[in-house]
């Protein structure tokens, strides 16, 4: 029994040595890597930021033209459409116009 303990402890303090050893050799990156990393990013906020922009134009006409036919139609919910179909593309363009402040 006393020697399973021991085999025990002692694949532990393996463990323990190279858990060190491996976040000792993560410590000792560069700045580089991290200046790299953060270019990459930036490279996306631009394009991703557009992408957004250019989704709420599209949920824009989209609900534009629901709007215009439940209007014509003579539907009740018009107004709850309308103040839907404007929360949704505001929080669009706000969400693009956020992340590329964010990140820049």
């Amino acid at each position: 029994m006393k020697t399973k303990v021991q085999f025990f402890f002692k694949r532990a303090e393996a463990f323990a040595v190279l858990l060190l050893l491996s976040i000792y050799q993560a410590m000792a990156q560069s700045a580089a890597g991290i200046d790299q990393a953060t270019a990459e990013v930036s490279s996306y906020v631009d394009p991703i930021s557009n992408l957004i922009i250019a989704v709420g134009a599209v949920v824009g006409l989209i609900g534009g033209v629901r709007v215009y036919i439940k209007w014509q139609s003579g539907d009740q919910d018009t107004q709850k459409a309308i103040m839907g179909w404007f929360g949704a593309c505001l929080f669009l363009i706000l969400v693009g116009v956020v992340i590329r402040a964010f990140f820049v």
